[in-house]
């Protein structure tokens, strides 16, 4: 086992054992999982000039959360059935799958099909990854193996919009997909040849008799109701378009009720959203700034390069920098003496709450330093609090939910993105992106893709604060 210490890590002893090697190969998931996403970002507005369908921007950014949450949820419950090592052949697969329809749609309802592939496969390898700390490593190393993540993170921010520009700008959008989808092959392939250790091919069965049933009907409501909310932003009218809106969000609601008649295989630990404890408020501030702060990463790109000519590399990396922040600042301040958390966490939030204000005015005017100022003010906010709140919310949880809640925190972020783009969808084609992407629909489209989230972001630092404070 290799010695580590909290005042010194050895990574040469890391690398010398095999565990260091072994993780970052394992890792590579979440690199091309991380990559794929600010890659789609990059490439969208080169992608509608082909095949259109602005209105489903929102679109392909939920189904992908959808894939996501759907694998997150099963990976627990697979590991049980089948080998580590088979569960991250399955999940590059399926990666590889999404991004070949992708590379080959001819449309964006196809398009939308290899998202959902792409998510059930990345989600699956980035929750595999988590699991293979866990299954494979020495609990002393454990810490150091987080903070590797933390840089794929921050790396795969970084390639996702070169590669994506890249592709959109020399050759054909396409290109981007068909590397991801050699990327998926290749991370199959080496699973088989690379992970031959025992545990990698070991089945762990739970401690009771079976498994927790899998919760089918909180992921169907789920789906459902993120798809009725996008679906409102489609043929925009009133009355049809407030109908779905009401009745999709009542069903992300029913998702909580549901997943409450669940003791055994919850999602969400005990009254997720009661503001009397630090488990209430954490968990409320996750949701809402994950609402909140969708719209930069779907639109800006779109309409960065329609309304102020900014070229596909350049707001490829501005979008980049958001997550190159988060990766940065959630190294910094790893090992900020517990007495300073609460400090930190009021302070992200404030961060991430000033980076939507802002985004509300540089957008629409086109400011390229503010709005890089602002993606990372939002970034750096989500890097320096994330850590501390789920530390929160798993202290403040019951004994018995401790693991619930540890797992519930990126499943509420991904649901977050998800309900989000939906209603971001909403926003921008009432505001003219249902009629097309040209200069004037982005521009009427524009400031309210941000303002009409900045009561969400006001919710997310109240309850940022109040979760510090306790």
């Amino acid at each position: 086992m290799t010695e580590t210490t909290s005042q010194r890590v050895d990574w040469l002893g890391l690398w010398k054992s095999g565990d260091l090697a072994r993780f970052c190969f394992i890792s590579l998931g979440i690199m091309l999982h991380a990559t794929n996403e600010t890659m789609v970002m990059t490439v969208m507005p080169a992608m509608l000039r082909e095949i259109e369908g602005v209105e489903f921007v929102g679109w392909s950014f939920a189904v992908y959360e959808i894939g996501s949450i759907v694998a997150g949820a099963a990976t627990g419950r697979l590991v049980s059935f089948v080998s580590l090592r088979a569960n991250l052949v399955i999940a590059a697969l399926l990666f590889m799958a999404g991004c070949v329809v992708c590379t080959l749609a001819p449309s964006m309802p196809w398009f939308l099909v290899g998202r959902l592939l792409e998510g059930f496969g990345g989600g699956g390898l980035v929750a595999l990854a988590f699991v293979s700390v866990e299954r494979l490593f020495p609990r002393e190393i454990w810490p150091q193996l987080f903070a590797v993540m933390s840089v794929i993170w921050g790396v795969a921010a970084f390639s996702g919009p070169m590669l994506g520009a890249l592709a959109a700008e020399y050759i054909n959008w396409r290109w981007a997909f068909g590397v991801s989808a050699a990327g998926g092959l290749a991370m199959a392939v080496a699973s088989l040849l690379v992970l031959r250790m025992r545990a990698a091919g070991e089945t762990v069965k739970p401690a009771g008799d079976k498994p927790p049933a899998f919760p089918f009907e909180v992921l169907a409501c789920l789906a459902v109701s993120v798809i009725l909310i996008a679906s409102a932003g489609l043929a925009i009218s009133p009355l049809r378009s407030s109908l779905l809106l009401i009745v999709g969000l009542a069903g992300i609601g029913l998702v909580f009720v549901l997943d409450a008649r669940r003791p055994n295989s919850r999602l969400f630990p005990s009254r997720p959203f009661d503001w009397q404890s630090p488990v209430g408020t954490g968990m409320t501030m996750i949701a809402a700034f994950s609402v909140a702060t969708c719209s930069f990463g779907l639109y800006a790109p779109l309409i960065l390069t329609r309304l102020h000519d900014v070229p596909l590399l350049t707001s490829g990396y501005i979008i980049a920098s958001e997550s190159i922040s988060w990766s940065v600042l959630s190294i910094l301040v790893a090992n900020t003496p517990p007495h300073r958390e609460r400090h930190i966490v009021t302070i992200g939030a404030f961060m991430i709450t000033i980076g939507v204000v802002g985004f509300a005015y540089a957008v629409p005017a086109g400011s390229l330093p503010l709005i890089l100022l602002c993606a990372i003010l939002q970034g750096g906010g989500f890097g320096m609090a994330w850590p501390f709140v789920t530390r929160m919310i798993v202290d403040a949880s019951r004994a018995n939910e401790k693991t619930i809640a540890s797992s519930a925190v990126p499943t509420m972020q991904r649901m977050g993105y998800a309900v989000g783009a939906a209603i971001a969808g909403i926003i921008a084609n009432a505001g003219g992106f249902a009629h097309g992407l040209t200069a004037e629909t982005a521009a009427g489209a524009a400031s309210w893709l941000f303002i009409a989230f900045l009561p969400l972001a006001a919710v997310g630092c109240l309850a940022g604060w109040k979760t510090a404070r306790r």
